[in-house]
This record gives C-alpha cells, structure tokens and sequence, in this order.
C-alpha cells in the first residue's frame, strides 16, 4: 500500500519482494524456473569467502566448480530512481488487530550510499532518537501524545525512503499527532543541529560500524553489499569516510531537499471502529485479506514438474567432494577474578575490533517480585538510565553518545542486566557512567510517569498479539497462576497502574547487591586494564544477602489437554506445544538437545521443518526446543500455521513426535553430529557469543571449556540413546496444546486431534 503511493506502477519497488496474496496464488513453478534463469546466474553473482582458509586452494575450487556454469543472458545494471509522489496521499486501515492508533510517514529520498544518504541517516536519527530529539520534546514530553517516535532512512540498491512511525496513546486523535509533527519539524528547522550532536551520533555510528565487522557473516555481507551496489568490494575505506564526513549543513540541507513541504504517503492505522482517529482527508486503504475456506487445501506432489536442466561438466557432481579435516573448537582464553565485595568478574580478550562489551548481571529479576505488583524490577531497570543524582535524563543520554557507547538495563525472569557496547579507547569513561548509573539512581518522578505510560502503551498492544497471546497463556498453563514464573516481566495494565516510586528505591535497596551479581567483559583490553578499573566498584558497592528464591520445575500434566484462546477472524492460528521439562543443570539436558535437533532445532534438517513448511506449506517457519536455566526448563514447539489448516497442522506435529524415536536413523544422527560438531568452530566468533560462553560460566560453575565437553557428548552419541531421550521426553499424552486463533472456525474441529473436549481459556 504505502510502497505502491511512493513508486511508480513500474517502479520494481512498487510492491513487496514477497509479493501480493493475488500474485502468490496465480504463480507457477514456470514463472519461479523462468526468474531463476534469467537472474540467477555467474555474471549476476558475488561470491564471498571469508574465514580461515588457503586463498589459492579455495581460488582452484572455485574455478573447478562454478567456471563451467554457463553465463546467462546479460543483466542490465538498474538505473537509480527515485520515487515520485505527485502529490500528498493519505490512507487509513481499521486493524482487527490494533489496540493503538498508529500514523506512519514516509517521503522518497536516495539509494543507498548515495551522497546524501549519509546526512539523512544523521537526520532520522537526531529527530526521533534521545530526550534531546525534537520530536521526543514535542509529542512526547510537551504533547504527551505517545511514549516513542521513531525515524528511519531506509536505503536500497535503486532508491530509498525517509519514514517517520508514532503509536499513540489509547484514542489520540491522528490530527493532532500530524500537528505535533509540524511543530517538532519546526523546532528543528529554527535551530539545526550542532557540532555537538552531530559528532555524539557520529560516535555511534562509529561504534555500530565496527559492531557489522565483528562476525565472519558479517564481513562477508559487507563485502558482497559494497559490490554488486558499488562495483567495489574494498569501498569499506569510503564508506566510513562518508559516515564521518557529515557536516550539520548538510544534514539541513536534506531535510530542506527531501522532507520540508514534499509530498509524502501518509498512514492512519486504527483500531477496529475507530475511523474517527485517522488524519482528516484519508481514503479506506485497499487491503486484501485471504478468505479462509476449510478443506480448500489443494493435493500438493511434490515431485510434479521437478525435472531441471543440468550443467554440462567435465565431472561427476553428483558425488560431493570430500569433507576436510573437521575443525577444531577453539575455546577462547578465559580469566576470572574476584572482589571484596564478592563481584565475581569473567573475561575474554579480543582484539579484532576496537570494541569493549561487558554486563554487570544481577540475579534475581523477576523471581524477587511481589505476585500481586508485577512489574517492578522492569519498572527499576528501565529507570536507571534515566538520570544520575548528577546528570539529568538528557545530559546523561548524550554523555553516553558522545562516547559512541550503549549502555542499557533490563530486568527478566531470573536477573537485572546491565549491558554495555563501546569503543575500546572510551572503556574507563564508559565504565565511570556505569558507576553513576549503578550507585546514583536519579528517581526522577517526571521520567517515572513517562516510563509508565510506554510500558503500559506496550502491554496494551501486546493484548492484541496473537503471539504474545500465545506466550503468556502457554506460562499460565505451564506454571499454574500461584507461580510469579506464569507472568511477564513487563506486568499487567492494573499491576503496574499501581506501582510507585517508593517501589522501585525498595527494590533497589533490597535486592541489588555484589554478593549476586556477576561481570562479563570481553574485547580489546587485557585482564590487568579491567580489573584494575574496578577499584570504585568494589569500595562503594556494599554487599547484602539477598535470598534468590529456588523453583522446582512442575510437574507434565497427567494428560493432555487443548486450550484455545479465541481471536476472531484471526488469519493464522498461533500454536505453543509443550511441557514443564528439564533445568539446563539436569545430565538429560544436552542430550536432548541434541535429539532436538532432527525433530525441530536443525531449521530445514528438521522434520517439523520438512514436513509442515516444504512438504505441506501449512506455515512459513516452526521450531521446537528444551530451553532452561537452573531454576526450571520447558519442552516447546511453536509455530504460526494458516487458519484453515489447524488441526491438519496440530495433527501432524502429533503424528511427527508419536514416530520420531522409531523412525530416528543412522543418517539422521550423522546430520547432527555434523553440524554440531562443526557449528563449535564458529560458536564464539562475536563479542556477544563470548558473553554468552562467560554467562554460562558464572551462573552454571561450568568448566571454561565446556563445550568441548559437550562435543565428546555428541560424539559418543547413539541412535539408540536417541530413541530412548525420545520415549522419555516426547510423550505426546502428557503436553499442553496451546492454539490461538479464530475460535468460531477451528475450536469444535480440535476435538478430533483426540485428547477431548478444547477448552476455551477467553469466554
């Protein structure tokens, strides 16, 4: 809708690469081989190699495997061209799905890398992003019309587009939000942007430059990016140049050219009913919703029309070559020390990228909170970075970004988390902001009541999310009400409505101690530069007990049960599978894991996978996993299927777990192991992988080495003890099945799937 107002009907952005529902439903396996022919070929590909490999050996097989692919017809480079938005267009859609008006704004701009595309990224961001942006102050402080306004310049290879996105508050008029919008873009024309500002997001987007290099996955996208929208892989050099290379007239000089009285789309997505909230002058958008028919569901043989063309070769390519050495799992350098005060401090260095990430994990989290006030330590968390006992919510905030840091703190079921991203040379500032933050909380009362107001803005439309939905009735079912482990950690619209100030500094007196609370550093400085800077933490963070409640996990049910929660006209049907299952602690963890992995954690070597999406097209992804901490662990399979198929959906996920164990083979325990034991190579390559290894570490008391431990597990795995974990742990009698969806269609239909009548959980 919106990119077919902003492109010209034979703009190739004019619709969706996905395609329209009436395109999906007309396309033949024809229409797919005749693209295939005409794009996918040697002289329209970039091949990247990136990793640790031989450059000549790898440039031979190159040659012997693709140089004898026959070039395709010649593919005409794609002139660059923008949109054209002849005049201001406004649409609005009534969302069954809505709880909150939502205005979108978007205007044409330039493809990426585009000169100007560098000063409209500075602009999104200066706009929307911080207390200092103006449409922070405006809509959000001075209006109160919504809790976050959000800009983006999202560039491609032919053309790009600016958008502006503001969720309101319950019943805001749209008008007067698109009238704040005038006024915050006014605020900003009057006074620019400053040296100041612009070098603090600069710095930023320094920091998350290096951050896309940090991965082999990473480089290599890069790589291919810069050249098939280049020409030149080694543009990297140019492309931080340009980043740094922003003036703040340039910045006001693009929003003057593209933004300042264009024409631009406009969209008013309301809630179902409320056509009253959208802008003044919208048309109703035309939004093609699927019909859904039960048992339209056409006999799909997979083998039809399969026969394709080979290449020609000079030799046999059915056979594969010959697999090399498996790698071998190198185990970063782990070193580990200890406070006074009993902060236990984990690190890696790692010196690739001049980059320090590191978190401060206090235990506890939810599992400290009162059932009846859920919502605290989120509450807490998130009020921490509102302002020090020196530093206002704003002076903080562009403290932080002028060192091109992130420093964020966020509360979830088991602890409080401190998480930090910065550049190495800004480590001992970073760290002392830190501090601030930890030892000085601010308690601001008028940041408290806008926090408020975001969460519960967020929980709201959560309540219309059929996949939060699902999620929050499968922990009720897997819990029981009674259990704080059953709610989330955001809370409810009432429980944090009653939530004060005074409960949050209790929180924090009460919980927030060193004698719980773990570090994790890894990046460019060795042990003797970190543990050296810690000297103030461990002289004013005083301990405390703090008793961090212990859980059993609760028993599988004694039989199984279907729950429906009722979504009506729901298009697609949400489904949580499962049971109460094992702590990570428990020996039978990781071997089922590693069952898990034909079943439903191998992406498309899994059954569930092969069965539901390519053999059936019931959905476009499902999973399923043994997740857990010391406290507890859940067995889960989810997936969101297309309404009409259900019970075909759940029938099949039953039939799948009944037969996995017998049908478990030798080749299927081949596949796993190959890929697990490979996967290790690669398994701590970032900084946030190595943060996880080191959390693993501190909060289990698992050896530094841990994983080659599980790699001995995986080697001596059998079929047979395969099948034994599955006869264990996937009993289908004893799960809760879990649907969200359309109760009116599909509720009386689940009978049949044999486990009596559904229960209906929202009368």
């Amino acid at each position: 809708m919106i990119d077919a107002a902003l492109y010209p009907a034979d703009h190739p952005y004019n619709w969706q690469v996905i395609g329209s529902l009436e395109d999906l439903q007309n396309a033949t396996l024809d229409d797919v081989k005749d693209f295939f022919r005409r794009w996918y070929v040697p002289n329209n590909v970039t091949l990247i190699l990136a990793g640790d490999f031989d450059p000549v050996q790898a440039k031979k097989w190159v040659e012997k495997y693709f140089s004898e692919i026959k070039r395709g017809q010649e593919v005409t480079p794609i002139n660059k061209r923008p949109g054209l938005v002849k005049e201001t267009v406004k649409f609005y859609h009534e969302d069954n799905f809505a709880r909150l008006p939502r205005l979108t704004m978007d205007w044409v701009t330039v493809e990426q890398f585009h000169s100007d595309s560098y000063a409209l990224d500075v602009l999104a961001d200066y706009l929307t992003r911080g207390k200092k942006a103006p449409f922070y102050q405006v809509l959000v402080e001075d209006k109160k019309l919504t809790s976050n306004v959000s800009a983006s310049n999202d560039t491609q290879e032919v053309a790009g587009q600016f958008g502006l996105s503001i969720l309101a508050f319950p019943d805001k008029d749209l008008d007067e939000v698109a009238k704040a919008v005038n006024e915050a873009f006014a605020k900003f024309e009057k006074s620019g942007i400053s040296e100041k500002d612009l070098s603090r997001i600069k710095a930023g987007q320094e920091t998350s430059f290096y951050n896309s290099l940090s991965s082999v996955l990473g480089k290599s996208s890069q790589l291919a990016q810069y050249n098939y929208l280049t020409g030149n892989p080694g543009f990297i050099e140019q492309d931080i140049k340009n980043i740094l290379a922003v003036k703040p007239a340039d910045v006001m000089r693009v929003y003057q050219k593209y933004i300042k009285g264009k024409n631009f789309v406009a969209t008013s997505f309301v809630p179902k009913g409320k056509q009253n909230l959208a802008l003044e002058g919208s048309k109703k958008a035309e939004v093609v919703e699927e019909k859904i028919v039960q048992g339209a569901e056409d006999a799909i043989d997979a083998s039809a029309n399969a026969n394709y063309e080979k290449t020609l070769s000079s030799f046999d390519r059915s056979k594969e070559p010959p697999y090399g050495t498996a790698p071998t799992v190198k185990v970063p350098m782990v070193w580990e020390s200890k406070l006074a005060n009993g902060l236990r401090v984990y690190g890696i260095q790692n010196n690739e990228v001049p980059l320090v990430q590191f978190e401060i994990v206090v235990d506890g989290g939810l599992l400290l909170e009162d059932i009846n006030k859920v919502g605290v330590a989120n509450l807490m968390a998130r009020m921490m970075t509102q302002g020090t006992a020196k530093k206002t919510p704003q002076e903080l905030e562009e403290t932080i970004e002028e060192l091109g840091a992130r420093i964020s703190v966020n509360a979830s079921n088991e602890d409080i988390r401190i998480s930090v991203n910065t550049l190495a040379r800004n480590y001992q500032k970073t760290l002392d902001l830190v501090e601030e933050i930890l030892f000085e909380p601010r308690w601001d009362e008028k940041e408290f009541g806008l926090l408020k107001q975001n969460i519960i803005s967020q929980i709201r439309q959560a309540e219309a999310n059929p996949n939060a939905i699902a999620l929050n009735n499968y922990s009720l079912l897997l819990y029981g009400k009674n259990d704080i482990r059953s709610r989330s950690v955001a809370g409810s619209v009432e429980s944090v409505n009653t939530i004060t100030i005074d409960d949050l500094k209790a929180f924090y007196e009460k919980n927030l101690s060193p004698s719980v609370a773990r570090m994790h550093v890894v990046g460019a400085l060795n042990k003797s530069v970190i543990t050296s800077s810690l000297s103030k933490i461990n002289t004013k963070w005083k301990a405390k007990k703090v008793e961090i409640p212990v859980y059993q996990t609760p028993k599988p049910p004694a039989k199984s049960q279907v729950y429906f929660y009722n979504v009506p006209d729901a298009k697609q049907s949400v489904l949580q599978i499962g049971y109460p299952a094992l702590p990570v602690t428990n020996q039978d963890f990781y071997p089922a894991t590693i069952m898990n992995y034909i079943l439903g954690g191998g992406g498309f070597a899994s059954q569930l996978t092969q069965q539901l999406r390519e053999g059936k097209g019931y959905t476009y992804g499902i999973g399923s996993n043994f997740s857990g901490t010391k406290n507890s662990g859940t067995f889960t399979i989810n997936s969101g299927v297309r309404t009409n198929v259900t019970l075909e959906s759940v029938q099949l996920v039953k039939e799948i777990l009944q037969n996995f164990g017998k049908n478990y083979t030798e080749q299927d325990l081949e596949t796993t192991k190959g890929f697990l034991i490979k996967s290790n190579a690669r398994a701590f390559e970032t900084a946030g992988a190595k943060l996880g290894m080191l959390n693993n570490i501190s909060k289990y008391g698992w050896k530094y080495d841990y994983v080659k431990q599980r790699e001995t597990i995986v080697k001596a795995m059998t079929v047979n003890q395969i099948k034994e974990l599955s006869n264990k742990y996937l009993d289908t009698n004893k799960m809760y099945w879990l649907v969200v969806g359309d109760a009116k269609t599909q509720l009386p239909r689940l009978k049949e799937l044999g486990f009596g009548e559904p229960i209906l959980l929202n009368k």
